[in-house]
């Protein structure tokens, strides 16, 4: 049994780390800005605002922690940003408290949005193919630019940490599996996935809990 702390574990993919979570047998803590909206669930729960969290806020609930999973990401634009602060008040209770392992959620179309940290990155995900390359992802970042810039500097955040972190980067998000496997890749997109569900990205997240091999990588998962 390994002690998880979900962050952001309201949300559609919150939720489905949760449950899974616990049916794996995990002590599982659950840091939530709204305790009230996670209902009955037998996890210890932690309130805090990740867009405001003070320094040592989240100690508590890091500590000794085997993996910590964030969901965190914002639902509108006027909550952009919060991927990002938050990150960073994850990052520095992680840092207080000796955790290492974390898995946090991003987005496909991430990899190719400038930031502070990676200021030039490419022009095309190599994994994508026309479609996506010229139509589905340029029309997405105009359409969601400032959740993506918060994602890309949430990335930045990681990647600067020190911590053993890995960032799952999903397509379009959908409520239920559509299929019964799904497809994965390594610091690219993958080749035709257009969409996954958040039950299969929750299922992904945690099985990279133990897997050395993602550690300081980007990871897509689609069908």
């Amino acid at each position: 049994m390994l002690k998880v702390v979900v962050v952001a574990a309201t949300g559609g993919i919150g939720r489905q780390l949760l449950k899974q979570a616990l049916e794996a047998g995990h002590d599982v803590t659950a840091v939530v800005r709204d305790p009230t909206r996670l209902g009955d669930v037998p996890v210890r729960v932690v309130r805090c605002d990740l867009a405001r969290a003070a320094p040592g806020e989240l100690d508590e609930a890091m500590a000794g922690a085997g993996a910590v999973l964030s969901a965190l990401g914002a639902r509108s634009g006027a909550e952009a940003g919060v991927a990002s602060r938050g990150t960073h008040a994850i990052v520095q209770a992680m840092r207080a408290t000796g955790v290492r392992r974390v898995i946090a959620v991003s987005a496909a179309s991430v990899g190719t949005v400038p930031s502070p940290g990676r200021p030039a990155p490419p022009r095309y995900n190599p994994g994508d193919g026309p479609v996506t390359r010229y139509v589905f992802a340029p029309v997405a970042k105009k359409l969601f630019r400032p959740h993506y810039l918060d994602l890309a500097i949430m990335e930045d955040v990681l990647r600067d940490s020190g911590l053993d972190w890995t960032v799952s980067r999903p397509p379009r998000l959908l409520d239920h599996a559509l299929r019964p496997a799904y497809r994965t890749a390594r610091d690219v997109n993958v080749r035709g996935g257009m969409f996954i569900s958040r039950v299969d990205v929750a299922r992904h997240m945690l099985s990279l809990i133990d897997d050395a091999g993602s550690v300081h990588h980007t990871i897509s998962v689609a069908y």
